[in-house]
């Protein structure tokens, strides 16, 4: 089954800054974005770890607007 990739609208790059270049998919049952400017990469487990939030099944990630 092919993976469904949407954009994420208003979403900034964290490595390059690119505006509206974020898209979100699913792959073996983890949530991912990857910017298709510069090839950056994060998936759901490096964001629960990485966070100061508390993990929870619900939160793909927390975003910090500038």
């Amino acid at each position: 089954m092919p993976t469904h990739k949407r954009f994420i609208a208003g979403a900034k790059c964290p490595k390059c800054g690119a505006m509206d270049s974020i898209m979100l998919y699913s792959e073996d049952c983890v949530e991912k974005i990857e910017c298709i400017k510069c090839g950056y990469k994060e998936s759901q487990d490096d964001i629960k770890t990485q966070s100061s939030v508390p993990a929870s099944d619900s939160v793909i990630g927390v975003f910090k607007p500038e």
